[in-house]
Formats: structure tokens, C-alpha cells, sequence
């Protein structure tokens, strides 16, 4: 072994080179996974960030390109001019969008108009109507280490002032009722009758016209002497005073309510969101008395035996998450490093308290312990959203940053979800990366280091329902695959197809640059291959198989990049973490696999049996010249039979029909609808070999195939023969 490749097994072995070595070199500045090499630029590629917070009704997030897509829509007109403003319009994107990085706060409108104020007075003048014709409007967020809790706590708020109008037209329904009730036993009750309360039901232009005490002695006598009993009275009078004096959904206007704001239901710890929790347990407790009671005094339903002893038993252990989704729901915002995390999260999913759980995670490698001399992957970040699975009634969704806009929907599913949710979303610290936060993040999930994936119980009773690895890129692969096109050293077009591995990911992280080194172009030798192919078959002597990866540096120069055992292991560690994601979710399952594999051999052993019983009938069907019994044909073939029709005879892939109509307009006896409106032969002797052709022609969805004439008599048949061959 030559001292070069000594040099390379000892860093991939130990991670470590000598400091004279030339067959390894630190790490160029801005190094980064060649596949990303096209993403330099970020600013100036049209990509969903930054989101606009919108407020007002309509969608509750919008990206910037699609809210100026909307605007140019509805504003700009055909022709050269509108192709005019289009072109301005989408350069005040790209300007927003280089603002919106540098972080200061601002709304869209605001940007807007910050950036247009520094243009001409025509450019000013035309993109005022591109302005206008904005659909939305709130805060720019971009793809950084903040984006989770402004995204999350944006939706929480969202989903919250939904849940509190939708309270406040049940509250001010009942209470509207209730004062019904009571004003209609006051006016048959006898106070209502006396001189006094009948003369200021009069205006003031009449009431020297009548004597109110003569009245009242007249109509005493009339005034009901039932009316509401004592209990049920006391009982709607304070019902009608909890609702009122609630302080969870005050009514609008009232500055004397005890209310809480929505600021007091958010949370940076567990403990603090449990203790308010409980301090409120009481009047969480008198509000769902005085809206159950309510409801039954309204519609006459109050059994004085039945329902008075529930409601005196009536304690907050019998709360329900259903009765619990009335209320505001309590958000968590927890970080993944904070000592003790583990522990809080499940009291908080454990607790019974109507909470939703934001978890930031930031850094998904870490040492395992002191001493173990090996990585432990993300078992604060993506295994605790793992872990929350295993409540069976907690929504748990798990993303990273770059991702939350493609799951807005399934964000408000979950925050609406009537019991505890988890949000664990991966958004790397503010330069840690040598990417900008939307490619740090994205490639998080492109790599499986941080998968995308949601649980939720309300979709149905097993996993195969609840579970979903929506939005990740090529699902059924290990890792994505990739084409790059690179010039060689001789300036020649290469195409190689790359996998984007959890090296690549951590390629880009600069806390962990120690576990690469890059080998020079001189050194490239046949003893490197690439991560994906160590991954897959770990070569049992190093020297033979040296794991790396293509990298590109600042100046867009490729170099390959070796990776030391550490790192691989962990790759490992991080794929086979996926594969548990990908039973889960049906893909790969060993146990259908098993089951299949085991129904196979059953079938490939009765066949056998079947085979070695017709051995003599066949043995004796030859010696007499006869022809041997059939035999049942494998599965395989019968499948290949079925994929590949025989050309020479007319089909149609019924299956595949778009029910156009085409075919049984012009030849109705030859072709006829299924039961699911999807075309197919019925008699090719009712019709003539042109007129499949011409079918065969003017299909939408080129699914008739001619196959040959039936009639060789039809004259004409070679040219349609011919016009027939694309089709068989």
C-alpha cells in the first residue's frame, strides 16, 4: 500500500491525517454537495420563500411568487405591455426578496413600497396597479432559524380566532335565549304589573292620559301566578351571568372583562403552560356547566332529578377533548438541545391539557456520551417525534422549515385536532451552514436526515390510514437520485448519477468539516467510491472501497471529498431510521414481504407436486402419440401475457379511455361503452378495417390499436397497413 492510500484508509479509520499528508487537504471555503452547485444564487430563483403571514380571511400563508403571480393575473394585460409589466413586477419580487434576507421585519405591502420608491415615475406608476391588485398582506417570513415559531404561532393564532368567533356566536345565542326566558317570566310575574313598571312601558306622551294605578289594580288579577320556580330561576341567572363574565371569549368592546389575551395561552416551557392550565381548571369547569346547562334550559330539556345531581358531581377529570376543543388551545414551544426535553414533552402530550407542541430542532448529529466513540442521530430531534406516536391519540406532524408551506393544510389539521399535537420542525441555526437556511433546511429532508411525515388519528383506526411520508422525494429509494453534468479535465460533458446522502447533507455544516477531507483530482484513484455504494455494501477491507462524495467549493470547482467511518456509520444509522418511517408508511413492509415470499414457495411447491403427479399421464400420452395433459402455467408468464397483447389482434386499453366519445360517435357498432364509460371492441366484422384506423388516428389518448385486417379482401390495405403500424 502506497503511503497515499495509507494515508486516505487512516483518516477514513480514525478521522484524523498527517499534517504533512498530501493526499488529503482542509475543507475550501463554502464547500458544498456538488448537486447543489445551480442553488449559488438563491435570491434569484423564483422559490417559495418568503411567505407571506397574510391576515384577513383566505389562505393564512401565501408565498411571495404566488402572491404576485395572483396580482400580475388580474392586473396585467395582453400583449407586449403586459409582458412589460410582468418583467418589472417579477424584478420587484427579486428585490423584496434580497431584503426579506437581510431580516428586517416588514409586511409585503410595506417592502413593496420601499422598493418601488427608488424607481422611475412610469415603473412607480404601473407596479401602484400591480400593488392594488395584491391579494394579501402581512408579515414577509423568510427560511431561517425563526421561520418555525413566526409559521407555527402565526397558524395557532389563525386557528384560534377561529375557535373564538365560532364561541362567541354560541355564547351570544344562549345568552340572547336565557335573557328571552327571563324577560318573558318577568312579564307575567306581578312586579310587572304595578303602577310604576307599567308607566315606563308607556312613551312620555301618553302617560298623562291614563291612571297607571287604576291599571295596575285592573291587571294585578291577570298576572300569572306560576311563572319560573325558584330553582330554575336561580339556576338561568347564573348560567346568564358565567357566560357573561367569562374571560376566555370576552365580547367585543367590553373593557370591563376579565379576559385573557391569546398571548397568555403561549409558552416557552411545560411547567409554566400546566400551572396556568390548572389555575383555570375552575373556570374552564364553570363555563362547560353554565353552556351544558344553558343549552338545556333553552330548549326545555332540564330534568330537575336527572341533571341536577350530574352537575353538582360535575369535576374536571371528567372533561373530554372534545369538551376541551372549545377552548383556547395552549402553545408549547420547546427546544430539542434544552435539558429535560424528553421528560417535558410527554407530560405536556400526557397531561390531558388541550396543548399544541412546537419542537425546534436544531442540530440532528450529536456524541452520543463521553466515551462511546460514536455518533447518536438525531435521537433529540427526528425519534422524539417517533416517540409522540406511541400516545396513539396525539397528532404528531414532523418537517423541516422549507417544508411548512407545502403542509400548511396538514398544520391547521393538526392545531384543530381535538387532543394534544406535536410540531417538530428542523430549522438549522443562523450560520452554522455553508448554505442558506432554505437549502440547509430543504436538504435536510432530501438527505432523510429529517424526513417529512404526519400521524393523525382522525384519518382512521391503523397506521395505514393515520401515517404519511407525503411530500418526501422518492419514497421507495433508500436515497434520492440525482443527474449532475460536469466537464471533465478534458473539458468533456459528463453525466453521473449522484445520490444525495446524509454525508452530503452534513457536508455543508461546518461543526462537523473534521470528518472530510478533500483528495486531489491527481489522487482520484479506483480505490474511491462513492457513499452511496459503502453504503449499500460495506467493502470488508477499507483499502478497496474509500466512501466519497462529489463536493463543489466557491469558485464552483469539483473535488471529491472522503469521508471518515464515524460519519458512515452514522449515514447508516440514518437510513435504517427511514426504513422504519417507510414500513410504516407500506413501503418495503418485511412482514408483506415475508408473506409474500412464503406464499410463493407454497404455490412453486403445489405446482411441483401437481407437475410430478401428471409425470406417468404424460410419460404415457407421449408413448401413445397423444398430446400431453395441460399443466398450469407459471404465475410470471400469465402476468406477462396479460402486460403484452398480441399486436396482431384489434384492443383497445379500455383502462386507459378518456371517454371522448370519438370512436362510438363514428362507428357505433364497433365500439361500445363499459359500464364505466371506457371504450372497448364489441365486433370487428361490423365494421371495416379503415374505420379502425382512422379510429386509431383520431384517439385523444392513442389507446386503439388496429392490430392486422381481418378482411384481406378490403381494398386499400396497404396504405392502411401502413397508417396502422405507429399504433400496434
Amino acid at each position: 500500500m502506497d503511503s497515499r492510500l495509507r494515508s486516505q484508509v487512516v483518516f477514513h479509520l480514525t478521522g484524523r491525517l498527517p499534517d504533512d499528508d498530501e493526499a488529503g487537504q482542509p475543507l475550501p471555503a463554502g464547500l458544498r454537495p456538488a448537486l447543489l452547485a445551480p442553488y449559488r444564487q438563491l435570491e434569484s430563483i423564483r422559490h417559495d420563500f418568503p411567505v407571506v403571514l397574510a391576515a384577513g380571511a383566505g389562505e393564512y400563508v401565501v408565498s411571495l411568487s404566488a402572491a404576485v403571480d395572483g396580482a400580475l393575473r388580474a392586473a396585467a394585460p395582453q400583449g407586449l405591455q403586459g409582458e412589460a409589466m410582468c418583467k418589472r413586477a417579477l424584478h420587484v419580487e427579486r428585490l423584496i426578496r434580497e431584503a426579506a434576507a437581510g431580516g428586517a421585519p416588514r409586511t409585503l405591502l410595506q417592502a413593496w413600497d420601499e422598493v418601488v420608491a427608488g424607481c422611475d415615475e412610469a415603473w412607480r406608476r404601473e407596479m401602484t396597479i400591480v400593488r392594488d391588485a395584491l391579494a394579501v398582506d402581512g408579515e414577509l417570513a423568510g427560511c431561517d432559524a425563526r421561520l418555525s415559531s413566526r409559521f407555527l404561532r402565526h397558524a395557532w393564532a389563525v386557528v384560534q380566532g377561529e375557535k373564538a368567533r365560532a364561541a362567541r356566536v354560541r355564547i351570544d345565542a344562549l345568552v340572547l335565549r336565557l335573557e328571552g326566558i327571563l324577560r318573558a317570566d318577568y312579564a307575567r310575574s306581578a312586579v310587572a304589573f304595578q303602577a310604576a313598571n307599567l308607566q315606563q312601558t308607556f312613551g312620555g306622551t301618553h302617560q298623562a292620559l291614563f291612571n297607571f294605578a287604576t291599571m295596575s289594580r285592573l291587571l294585578a288579577p291577570a298576572a300569572s301566578q306560576g311563572g319560573l320556580e325558584p330553582p330554575r330561576r336561580a339556576r338561568i341567572e347564573w348560567a346568564l351571568r358565567t357566560l357573561r363574565e367569562q374571560g376566555f371569549y370576552p365580547a367585543p368592546g367590553d373593557p370591563g372583562a376579565r379576559s385573557a389575551g391569546i398571548d397568555d395561552f403561549a409558552f416557552d416551557n411545560v411547567p409554566a403552560a400546566l400551572d396556568a392550565y390548572r389555575q383555570r381548571l375552575p373556570d374552564v369547569l364553570s363555563l362547560l356547566k353554565a353552556l351544558s346547562l344553558a343549552e338545556l334550559e333553552v330548549e326545555g330539556q332540564f330534568v330537575e332529578q336527572l341533571h341536577a345531581p350530574i352537575f353538582d358531581g360535575m369535576q374536571s377529570q371528567d372533561f373530554t377533548a372534545t369538551d376541551l376543543q372549545f377552548f383556547p388551545d395552549y402553545l408549547v414551544t420547546l427546544d430539542s438541545d434544552a435539558p429535560g426535553v424528553q421528560a417535558d414533552l410527554v407530560n405536556a402530550l400526557a397531561s390531558g391539557m388541550p396543548t399544541k407542541v412546537l419542537l425546534e430542532v436544531r442540530d440532528l448529529l450529536e456524541e452520543a456520551a463521553p466515551g462511546q466513540g460514536r455518533f447518536s442521530f438525531g435521537m433529540r430531534g427526528s425519534q422524539l417525534a417517533s416517540m409522540a406516536m406511541t400516545f396513539g391519540d396525539a397528532y404528531v406532524l414532523q418537517s423541516t422549515a422549507s417544508n411548512l408551506l407545502q403542509l400548511r393544510d396538514r398544520i391547521q389539521r393538526g392545531l384543530r385536532h381535538a387532543g394534544p399535537a406535536l410540531f417538530s420542525v428542523y430549522a438549522p441555526a443562523d450560520g452554522e451552514s455553508t448554505l442558506p437556511g432554505y437549502l440547509a433546511s430543504a436538504s435536510a429532508m432530501q438527505s432523510r436526515a429529517f424526513p417529512a411525515f404526519s400521524y393523525d388519528p382522525g384519518m382512521g383506526s391503523d397506521s395505514a390510514t393515520r401515517f404519511s411520508l407525503e411530500n418526501n422525494p422518492q419514497p421507495d429509494a433508500d436515497w434520492p437520485l440525482e443527474s449532475l453534468i460536469y466537464a471533465d479535465q478534458d473539458l468533456q460533458a459528463v453525466t453521473e448519477e449522484l445520490a444525495f446522502t446524509f454525508v452530503d447533507f452534513l457536508l455543508a455544516d461546518r461543526r462537523h468539516s473534521r470528518h472530510f477531507a478533500v483528495v486531489p483530482r491527481a489522487h482520484w484513484g479506483e480505490g474511491l467510491i462513492s457513499a452511496r455504494q459503502w453504503l449499500e455494501s460495506p467493502p470488508a477491507d477499507a483499502a478497496t472501497g474509500l466512501p466519497s462524495i462529489l463536493a463543489v467549493d466557491d469558485a464552483d470547482l469539483l473535488c471529491r471529498v472522503i469521508v471518515d467511518e464515524r460519519m458512515m456509520r452514522a449515514a447508516q444509522r440514518c437510513r435504517d431510521a427511514w426504513h422504519r418511517l417507510q414500513e410504516l408508511a407500506g413501503i418495503h413492509d418485511s412482514r408483506a414481504e415475508a408473506l409474500l415470499a412464503r406464499e410463493k414457495a407454497l404455490w412453486e411447491q403445489a405446482r411441483a407436486i401437481e407437475v410430478a403427479a401428471l409425470a406417468p399421464a404424460v410419460t404415457a400420452a407421449a408413448q401413445a402419440g397423444l398430446a400431453p395433459p395441460a399443466v398450469a402455467a407459471p404465475l410470471a408468464a400469465t402476468a406477462e401475457d396479460e402486460a403484452a397483447p398480441n399486436p396482431d389482434v384489434a384492443y383497445i386499453e379500455t383502462l386507459r379511455c378518456s371517454s371522448c366519445n370519438e370512436c362510438t360517435l363514428a362507428s357505433p357498432k364497433m365500439f361500445a361503452y363499459d359500464q364505466n364509460k371506457q371504450a372497448y371492441i364489441t365486433d370487428l366484422k361490423t365494421g371495416s378495417y379503415r374505420q379502425l384506423v382512422e379510429a386509431a388516428e383520431s384517439c385523444q389518448v392513442s389507446v386503439i390499436h388496429p392490430g392486422k385486417p381481418w378482411n384481406p379482401d378490403e381494398p386499400g390495405l396497404e396504405e392502411l397497413i401502413e397508417r396502422a403500424r405507429p399504433f400496434l
